[in-house]
């Protein structure tokens, strides 16, 4: 065990500081979950987010979030939500950040394609890929041989506490073995099991620690406010069009076959009702001015403390005051919370994700991640990057060379996937 520390009673023990691999004792100063925190904000795979799609692509519009600010945010309000509740904040903040490191180019739309050319291997998704890139792809941290030389067998990444990594990881399964209302998510794959057996040790079944679901209800409230906020800004959403019934019965289907299948029209109208009578939705359209922007801002300033508030209200009414850490808690969010934040998706999915001019989008993209996948099979190891390059070569078979081509992929950015289609599929050698 590595970066041992004594904590609290009701807080964190020896198992939840320990490392997949040991490491020499650190300096004091600061605790192993702040030093995991830093890993993940000094990663290269943080730094690429930057230039990933989170609704729009990065550099559509000058306003809109990119993977890497929806990060940032993210972590922000996840790591006052998972504090107020006696979480060690730092353990929050890395999930936080490392929330989106698997997401490879164009968003959910590139992973839909991934998923798509690796099914027969055990398909993609973005959040088994980024346990495979906290444990194996990011360079930080390499095991000893088997002669028990220190770094000279593989590579383990970042390295992470037991903690830190649990927390990070949203959907604690295997493909096909999680809950009914999240078909097709997951968060290991097969070749990745060792070090998700380790991390989930003493851990029964698929429940999430405290932590992971303060991560996973920050990214909802985030993405749900923001996600709004950058699309009205666009001109993509008019709010005052949901004054029409008929438009928000458009809104309301799309929420129930993305998110609340259970939703009814009632409890959707309630909820919409709700957060336009709370004092901040604004009255007028959005129209470029300071302060029809800073009406826009105060709204979602107050979305998201009134969602937090909710949560940390209901989550200690259920299990009272001390430290809420690790599996002593289950995050409570109250149902009118949870219908409130898919009426906010629903209203970006509506108007951005599903718009006309995005769909030839999308189809373009799939169409991007397809041939790089096919050409890099023809072409590999030629066209991998070194660090792939190395990996292919000491694959054991098809589907591990497969794999490693997906990874490759995977960390590629938006730009850098498009500039690599060029290269290699439209002006081949």
């Amino acid at each position: 065990m590595s970066g041992s520390r004594t904590f609290d009673d009701g807080g964190y023990g020896p198992a939840d500081v320990e490392r997949w691999v040991a490491e020499p004792p650190k300096s004091a100063g600061r605790t192993p979950f702040a030093r995991d925190r830093a890993r993940v904000l000094h990663s290269a795979a943080l730094r690429r987010l930057a230039a990933k799609t989170q609704v729009v692509g990065p550099g559509a519009d000058d306003f809109a979030r990119t993977r890497l600010t929806h990060t940032l945010e993210v972590a922000q309000v996840g790591r006052e939500l998972g504090q107020a509740l006696g979480c060690d904040p730092d353990v929050v903040d890395t999930a936080c950040l490392a929330h989106d490191l698997g997401h490879p180019p164009f968003g959910h739309n590139g992973e839909a394609a991934l998923d798509e050319v690796a099914r027969h291997i055990g398909g993609f998704e973005g959040n088994a890929q980024t346990l495979r890139v906290l444990t194996r792809l990011e360079a930080k941290t390499f095991a000893p041989d088997d002669t028990g030389k220190p770094g000279a067998g593989r590579s383990v990444g970042l390295n992470l506490t037991r903690a830190s990594l649990d927390a990070a990881t949203k959907y604690p399964w295997r493909r096909g073995e999680g809950p009914p209302d999240v078909p097709g998510k997951f968060g290991v794959y097969d070749d990745d099991l060792e070090v998700f057996t380790w991390l989930r040790r003493g851990v029964t079944g698929s429940r999430r620690c405290v932590e992971a679901q303060v991560m996973d209800f920050a990214d909802d409230v985030a993405y749900s406010v923001h996600d709004v906020e950058d699309g009205v800004v666009s001109g993509r959403i008019r709010l005052a069009r949901l004054a029409d019934h008929a438009e928000r019965r458009g809104v309301w289907e799309v929420v129930r076959e993305w998110y609340v299948a259970d939703a009814t029209d009632d409890e959707l109208d309630a909820a919409y009702d709700r957060l336009r009578s709370f004092g901040y939705w604004p009255e007028r359209d959005y129209d470029g001015h300071r302060r029809t922007l800073a009406a826009l801002k105060d709204m979602t300033s107050q979305l998201i403390g009134r969602f937090c508030q909710a949560a940390q209200e209901a989550t200690h009414a259920a299990y009272g005051g001390g430290r809420l850490t690790r599996y002593r808690a289950d995050l409570v969010v109250p149902r009118e919370t949870r219908l409130e934040i898919a009426v906010l998706k629903g209203i970006a999915a509506r108007y951005v994700m599903r718009s006309e001019e995005r769909l030839s989008v999308l189809a373009r993209q799939r169409e991007v991640i397809h041939a790089l996948v096919a050409v890099l099979q023809e072409r590999a190891p030629e066209g991998l990057d070194p660090a792939f390059r190395a990996d292919f070569e000491a694959a054991p078979d098809d589907a591990a060379r497969l794999r490693v081509i997906v990874d490759q992929v995977a960390s590629l950015t938006d730009a850098s996937a498009l500039a690599l289609h060029r290269t290699l599929v439209e002006t081949p050698t």
